[in-house]
């Protein structure tokens, strides 16, 4: 797919000035998706009933930030780890956003390697639930261009934080209006804007799936992560944390990805704290048929290690709950 004059204009430095109205009517008729369908990705009904991806995170450790080492990782994942499906973070080619040439040649690193590229997940880009209007109007114009480039690589969504303060109701409404203003601008790209449970309010299941409800769109979803659910501090500096499971539960309805964290693990392979075979279950129940994406965060095995472990236990437990 070849950038318009729409997507240059978007991906400019000056995207914070550009007037989005003026530039729609370069949209090609080709790139238009019905917004009504449910685009939610759906499994191989011939395969697996979910298939594994890996979250370029569980390699922070040793990625760079230039972005060379982002197109090594993309031609490495599946020889080195047997993984046929990738989850980029944003940071790691944070400057290349609008370098066609780069983007291109992701698409050849992934065409030659075989691996699919399914989302981005977008951090440092602003608070998309902030209390001052100015602040949240730029917080959306900057994921622009992540829209446009996160369709020039295939990709189905892009992973965004529902950040903000004040008001926790009043921050539900503030979410879920400048999310569906993401949605309704990825639609002609065929893309969905997806969120995770990432700390603060959004790590409170409970709220999060409110914001989906309040959005009511079917191209904003929930990207459930295992183990994002400390929500603060009490009175005495302790992490409070959500129920895990209960926050998985109530954020499947709404998923179009899931993120399998995992930190240590046990003598038998099994991660010492979710029990995956009850969270997958969770997952399964819940009809979820997409990818479920690994996301080593550890440091008592290598980022390799900790890689392979995940893959085998959840290789494991998709067979036990075939």
């Amino acid at each position: 797919m070849q950038p318009t004059r729409r997507d240059l204009l978007l991906a400019s430095a000056g995207l914070g000035a550009l007037s989005l109205g003026a530039c729609h009517s370069d949209e090609p008729a080709e790139r238009s998706i019905d917004a009504a369908q449910n685009p939610a990705p759906k499994g191989d009904p011939d395969g697996p009933w979910f298939r594994i991806s890996l979250a370029q995170w569980s390699n922070h450790r040793t990625l760079g930030r230039d972005g060379a080492s982002n197109l090594e990782w993309i031609s490495s994942v599946r020889d080195k780890y047997d993984i046929e499906a990738v989850e980029f973070v944003n940071q790691f080619f944070f400057d290349r956003v609008g370098d066609w040439a780069y983007l291109a040649e992701m698409n050849q690193r992934a065409a030659d390697a075989g691996v699919e590229m399914l989302l981005i997940m977008i951090d440092g880009q602003g608070s998309l639930a902030a209390e001052d209007a100015a602040a949240r109007e730029d917080a959306i114009l900057k994921h622009y261009k992540w829209i446009v480039a996160a369709a020039h690589l295939g990709c189905h969504s892009i992973r965004v934080n529902a950040a903000g303060s004040g008001d926790p109701a009043e921050m539900q409404k503030r979410a879920a209006d400048s999310l569906v203003r993401l949605a309704e601008f990825g639609a002609p790209y065929g893309m969905n804007v997806i969120v995770e449970n990432h700390g603060g309010w959004s790590s409170n299941g409970e709220w999060l799936a409110g914001v989906m409800r309040a959005a009511d769109h079917p191209r904003v979803g929930t990207l459930p992560d295992f183990g994002n659910f400390r929500t603060g501090k009490d009175a005495d500096g302790k992490d409070v944390w959500y129920d895990r499971y209960v926050g998985v539960k109530e954020l499947m309805p709404y998923a179009k990805a899931v993120s399998a964290k995992s930190h240590a693990f046990g003598a038998e392979g099994e991660e010492t704290n979710t029990d995956y075979s009850r969270m997958l279950k969770i997952v399964k129940d819940a009809g979820y048929r997409g990818h479920v994406g690994i996301e080593y965060e550890g440091g008592g095995h290598t980022e390799d290690e900790g890689i392979l472990l995940t893959r085998d236990l959840l290789r494991r437990v998709r067979k036990d709950l075939a």
